[in-house]
Order: C-alpha cells, then structure tokens, then sequence
C-alpha cells in the first residue's frame, strides 16, 4: 500500500512539474494522470497496473507533442514579429531611395534656372519645381504615417501576447496565486532592498488523505479554497504564492515580534474545518499547517533563506507526525 501512495504522489508531482513546464496545457496534464491515477483503484492488480502503465505512456507521449508545437508556435510568433520590422525597414529603405531620386531631379532643375534668360522660363521652371518637391514631401508624410501605424498596431499586438505570457508565467493556474517563479524573482528584489523580511513556508496537514478520500478534484476545492483564506489572513503588502503541491509561500516584510503576531493570526485564520462535496452530502475536514520561518539576515542569498525556511518546515512536520503516532 505504501508503494502505490509513492507512485499517487509521483503522478502528483508530474502535474506540477508539467504545470511549470507549461502552464497552457496543465490541465490536460492533469486530466490524463488522473485518469491514471482512479484506475489504479483502491487495491490494484497486474491487470489494472499494465493499463496503468499504457496509459501514463499515451499520456506523457501527447502532452510531450503538444508542448512541443505549443512552443514551435510561440517561436513562430517571435519570428513573424522579426520579419515584420525587416520588412518596415526595408521599405523604409526604399521609399527615401525613391525620394532621394525626386529630390536630386528638382535639385538638378534648380541648378539650370542660371543658365536661363527668359524670365518667364525661369518663373515656370521654379514653380513646376516648387509643386514637385511640395508633393515629394507630401507623399512622404502620408506614406510615413502609414508605415508607422502599421508597426504600431504590430508591436501592440505581440505586446498584448507578452504581457498574457508574463502573466501566465507569474500565476499559479489553480489558486490564483503567484507562482514559484514570480516569488522567486520577488525575493531576489527584497534582497537587493536590504530592507528586513521573512519567508514563511507552509503544508497543508492531512492534505493527502483528502485526496485519498475524497478524489483529486474535491483535493483541488480545498487547495483553492485555502490559498483563499491565505490570501485573506496576509497583509496587502505581503507576497503570497503557492510553492507546489500542498505547499505555499508567504514573504511578509517585517520580522521579530511582528512576525510572530502576524503568523498567529494566520494560523487561526487559517487551520479551521473546511467543508468539502461527498456521495452522501458536504463533510467537513479540519485541516493544520505545518510552517517554517526564516528570516532575512545581511549577506543572505535565495538559496540560503529557502534552506533555513524549509529545514524549520521539516521539523514542524516531524513533530505532528510523532504526535499523531504517540
């Protein structure tokens, strides 16, 4: 039985790490290692096991094709965008070389006004001059401003496609949440402030026997509902994301006895019943947290502050563990 729990929570780990890998086809992901994982059922045999088998293959074998084309795609747009400019550019190019050339002729045309002696050839010769370069430099204006609307609605439009890939990218898909990613790279900033913080890593108590119970998608309410109440109980300045799996990342930016006010009022906020859908009604579930604190010290790097944070989780979880068997 234990073997089949380590390789449920492998499948969990697939989706998770799909899901950073590319978060557009997460959910067929995970929809296809759920799949997967209820036809295990409760007691698997050989049978139920070699279907399993084929079926994580399939699995794998077409998310790995469509992530593949998600991504030629993506490099399709990024060249479509390059060939663009080189076409404006290009263009451009050529219209001043067409320009240049009228240019030189009323040029040319100013220069034998010296040579004339009939005034009214000289008059006419400036004039039809005059009107050519006036018109030159009309054309020039209007075909400009057409050139530069048309980069402009261009370059809006893949701005508009990088700004929804960023924000894919910092978005935990399932929580709403920021993703490991974006608190990662938030951290890094607070860091260069030199100003004090904290990191605050937190697990969800009897996560996984919710989802043993209860099913992946009941596992998902509660995960949402929870970074739900997280985000509530944190301050609007805090940063708040969900780390992986059952784990979330709180960085409120103080420390000491501030700390410990604001992380007793998270727990209380919190470790309550959560109500979840089952066959004979909704069942309320009690779920804890585990939590390890690590405060920022100068010279501290990412890495550094992860370590402390996560070796104080560890230590938290044992204990509920010992209490729990005693």
């Amino acid at each position: 039985m234990s073997l089949l729990w380590a390789y449920r929570a492998s499948l969990l780990e697939m989706t998770d790490c799909g899901t950073s890998a590319c978060p557009g086809l997460a959910a067929e992901l995970k929809a296809g290692l759920t799949r997967v994982d209820e036809g295990l059922g409760v007691i698997p045999n050989l049978q139920t096991v070699a279907s399993a088998k084929n079926t994580l293959r399939e699995v794998l074998q077409n998310w790995g094709k469509k992530t593949a084309l998600h991504y030629e795609q993506k490099a399709g747009e990024i060249r479509d965008l390059l060939l663009v400019m080189a076409r404006t550019a290009e263009s451009l190019g050529h219209r001043d070389d067409l320009y240049a050339q009228q240019l030189d002729l009323v040029t040319k045309q100013l220069d034998g006004i010296s040579r004339l002696d009939d005034i009214s050839k000289i008059r006419a010769t400036v004039e039809e001059s005059a009107t050519q370069l006036k018109n030159s430099v009309a054309r020039m204006t209007s075909e400009s401003r057409a050139v530069i609307e048309h980069l402009r609605v261009e370059v809006s439009t893949y701005q508009s496609k990088l700004e929804k890939a960023e924000h894919i990218a910092a978005c935990d898909p399932l929580t709403g949440l920021g993703s490991r990613l974006w608190a990662e790279a938030r951290i890094q900033q607070r860091i260069g402030t030199g100003l004090p913080f904290s990191i605050v890593m937190i697990d969800i108590t009897g996560f996984r026997r919710v989802n043993q119970e209860y099913g992946n998608l009941v596992g998902d309410l509660i995960l949402k509902e929870f970074a739900k109440e997280l985000r509530s109980s944190c301050r609007f300045t805090d940063l708040v994301a969900r780390w992986g799996g059952d784990e979330f990342l709180v960085v409120p930016d103080c420390a000491g006895g501030d700390l410990e006010g604001q992380i007793t009022r998270l727990q209380s906020w919190i470790c309550r019943p959560y109500l979840v859908p089952g066959r004979s009604g909704h069942a309320s579930i009690r779920l804890g947290a585990s939590i390890g604190i690590a405060e920022y010290r100068e010279g501290d790097n990412l890495q550094d502050l992860l370590e402390r944070a996560d070796a104080k989780l560890c230590a938290q979880q044992e204990i509920a563990r010992r209490k729990l068997t005693a």
